[in-house]
């Protein structure tokens, strides 16, 4: 399993050590916890915000168009090979929030990037979030291949977290951590695809 930093890539193939089929994206957050002040807050606690982020997965091809989108209102791709699990309307709990899954070999030869991210529709801004992370792992045997933890925060209200990509027949998977604006996945489409260009 490896740890990415920011702007890194890994080849799936090569970090897995084997050819994968079916893999799932595993994505959480936790609300930042902040004390109750007063003679109140001494009495009842301090009972964290939660946190209502929404994660989704944008099918692009190779000049970064959009084919498809999953989110947490349009669960499966229209290829079905992607598919969401449900939307988490907290953030509490340990391990992945919200969980991706995506038959690779099934995905159509026109989608060359899947770009991951996270988005507050409420407009809660990543000041209010803690423990942001995205990871890679089988879903045959829930190995985990590679995570990335987000350590920055900021008034934004989402985040291109990682991505994707296909390359001649393998996969890498990069680290973005790039703070977007916009309350939805579609506005952040223009920003995610200046990011993937280069690539």
């Amino acid at each position: 399993m490896v740890s990415l930093i920011k702007n890194q890539t890994v080849s799936l193939t090569k970090t897995a050590n084997s050819t994968l089929t079916n893999i799932a994206i595993g994505l959480g957050w936790d609300p930042i916890k902040k004390k109750s002040k007063g003679f109140l807050g001494s009495i009842f606690g301090s009972d964290p915000a939660s946190i209502d982020l929404d994660a989704s997965c944008v099918l692009l091809d190779a000049q970064c168009n959009p084919i498809d989108v999953v989110c947490f209102n349009k669960l499966a791709s229209h290829c079905s090979s992607v598919h969401h699990r449900g939307d988490n309307l907290t953030g509490e709990g340990e391990g992945d929030d919200e969980v991706i899954d995506v038959h690779l070999r099934a995905l159509s030869l026109d989608v060359a990037f899947l770009a991951i991210t996270v988005n507050s529709f409420r407009g809660q801004t990543f000041d209010e979030v803690d423990n942001a992370f995205c990871r890679i792992f089988t879903s045959e045997t829930k190995r985990e291949i590679c995570n990335y933890k987000l350590n920055e925060q900021g008034n934004h209200t989402g985040i291109f977290i990682a991505s994707l990509s296909r390359k001649e027949g393998d996969w890498e998977f990069t680290a973005h951590g790039l703070p977007c604006v916009g309350r939805t996945v579609k506005d952040m489409l223009p920003q995610i695809k200046k990011a993937l260009l280069p690539f």
